[in-house]
């Protein structure tokens, strides 16, 4: 009895102690949350083809006050950032880093890819239900429908009611279509055909007037007409090998074989060429400091978004090569194009009112013929030897031609519809299939996809070759390179496997909201797009499976 009389007085003391200091800690019944602050301006920047080390390798040339360096010694950086899935390639990196997805949820699995449905090649912007706006050709004919899922540019919308304005901009369609999401209100990417800049009808029935007038300076020649020189003297690019190596292509024709690289002959005549120098980067950003100021970005207290990606690195670095002289000097520029956009951003938007990340799409593996110089593991794949012996192979053993329709994204893609009129079985054809590969010099492995989770192989590479996966976009059979190796010609090189070289990339956060610091624990390619969310207080786009990167909210 004594014990419960002890028991009720505790409880009813430790009621009446609650009770008093309730009012102390309670939010008043008339409190309401704050309307949450937000930048003026998000711009997101994707750099095609950056390998992280290029923040370092290069970071003595850095300027002070360009944009590498107040990325570094201003923002936040995430040093050991990968991409969870592959294929490594432009379309689906962008498509990544905008919806925090991967190809198995939102379907872009490669810059093209095998369609079983339509059973035909479907590159992953056309839409042949869109007309060109600001070209005759068809090379407006494009938009986001392929891509299954929204991006942080749509929770933006999504978030201000419409309010917010999107625009993409980007040398390459899928560059600038794919970050600025389904409801952007615009999207403009370059024709170089006529050397314009161009859109579709998914977005608008004319060119704003703004967009004509850019046109009309006919900004390409002007960059023609510099020529591309070193910045500096060509002896203190110690970072890179020398001038005219055998191994790197010949962008700019034949006769033209190392620096200075005569630009001026394609004035008025080949608008392509820019994309392959420091110059395409800087229209790109003329472009996008005009749609700053003709749209009004950021002007007012609902948030905007300038979703651009500069296109040129890897048009240098396909063709050059990580280690050239050219990509340094490209990266050098690429510094200073950052630097003065930023300074254009203090001035119109106003100096901490703009939020800034920038990633990249992917890396970039070395030439095979640097590699073989240096005595580095590594080499070139002749794929049309191997398909050309798989055709031979597959007639003789199967009696039937045209069995695969194709190898995109490192992978096999069968024609079922042939093997069901022949009655063929698919097993055994997968299985001659997979053992011709699995003899090849530079191939580790190949397997049947149905496999995967069966095929000894390392967890990270399990998990991102199942990350690539949608069913209705890729192949059959999975093909994996040993490092070192591409799949490609006797000049340049590519990018587009699990490894380090392609998948390792920069993230980097600067401006509004964001304070001085690092992190070197793994984060993804995907932890951007709910970064941003919560960033701006928005719901993370809806096919999200990467994480907030936690150190960046401190």
């Amino acid at each position: 009895m004594r014990k419960l009389f002890l028991y009720t007085c505790l409880s009813t003391l430790a009621f009446s102690s609650l009770a008093q200091t309730k009012p102390k800690t309670a939010a008043p019944a008339t409190t309401t949350l704050n309307t949450p602050n937000r930048p003026k301006l998000v711009v997101g920047i994707v750099v095609d083809q950056m390998r992280w080390d290029y923040l370092y390798r290069y970071y003595d040339r850095y300027k002070a006050d360009g944009g590498f360096k107040r990325f570094l010694q201003q923002g936040f950086t995430a040093e050991n950032t990968l991409i969870p899935y592959t294929p490594t390639i432009t379309a689906c990196g962008h498509t990544c880093i905008y919806t925090g997805s991967v190809p198995a949820v939102h379907g872009i699995t490669g810059n093209a890819w095998w369609d079983k449905e339509q059973q035909r090649s479907v590159y992953c912007t056309e839409d042949k239900t869109v007309k060109s706006v600001g070209t005759t050709g068809v090379n407006g004919e494009m938009s986001p429908r392929n891509m299954l899922t929204n991006t942080i540019c749509d929770e933006l919308r999504l978030a201000t009611n419409f309010r917010s304005k999107v625009v993409g901009i980007a040398i390459k369609d899928r560059g600038g279509i794919l970050p600025a999401g389904h409801s952007a209100n615009a999207a403009y990417w370059y024709d170089s055909k006529t050397g314009d800049w161009i859109t579709s009808t998914y977005y608008m029935n004319d060119l704003p007037q703004w967009v004509k007038d850019f046109n009309a300076k006919k900004v390409v020649d002007k960059y023609y007409a510099l020529d591309w020189n070193l910045m500096y003297p060509k002896e203190t690019y110690v970072q890179s090998t020398a001038d005219e190596m055998p191994w790197e292509g010949k962008s700019f024709g034949a006769d033209q074989k190392g620096f200075p690289y005569d630009l001026k002959k394609f004035i008025g005549k080949n608008y392509g060429a820019i994309a392959s120098t420091p110059y395409g980067n800087s229209m790109t950003a003329d472009m996008a400091k005009a749609a700053v100021i003709n749209e009004q970005l950021g002007a007012d207290d609902i948030p905007d978004f300038l979703a651009v990606s500069f296109s040129s690195p890897d048009y240098v670095g396909h063709s050059f090569g990580p280690n050239s002289i050219e990509q340094e000097d490209d990266f050098l520029r690429l510094d200073t194009t950052f630097g003065n956009l930023f300074n254009f951003l203090d001035q119109k938007v106003g100096k901490g009112q703009y939020l800034v990340f920038l990633s990249a799409d992917h890396g970039v593996a070395h030439v095979p013929g640097f590699m073989k110089e240096h005595k580095l593991p590594g080499g070139l794949i002749e794929d049309d030897r191997w398909g050309k012996e798989l055709a031979a192979g597959l007639k003789a053993k199967f009696n039937a031609d045209k069995l695969i329709t194709s190898t995109y994204n490192y992978q096999v893609h069968l024609n079922h519809h042939k093997l069901d009129s022949l009655e063929l079985d698919k097993k055994s054809v997968i299985q001659y299939i997979v053992d011709y590969y699995n003899k090849q010099e530079g191939i580790s492995r190949a397997f049947a996809i149905n496999e995967l989770m069966t095929v000894p192989l390392t967890a990270k590479q399990r998990d991102m070759m199942a990350n690539g996966w949608y069913p209705r976009r890729s192949g059959d059979i999975q093909l994996v390179l040993q490092p070192g190796w591409i799949d490609g010609g006797a000049t340049g090189t590519t990018h587009g496997i699990w490894n380090p070289y392609d998948a390792h990339i920069p993230m980097l956060f600067y401006g509004w909201g964001i304070k001085p610091g690092r992190t070197n624990r793994e984060t993804y390619m995907t932890d951007i797009a709910p970064t941003i969310a919560a960033l701006l207080h928005i719901q993370m786009p809806n096919g999200t499976v990467g994480k907030v990167v936690e150190e960046v909210l401190k």
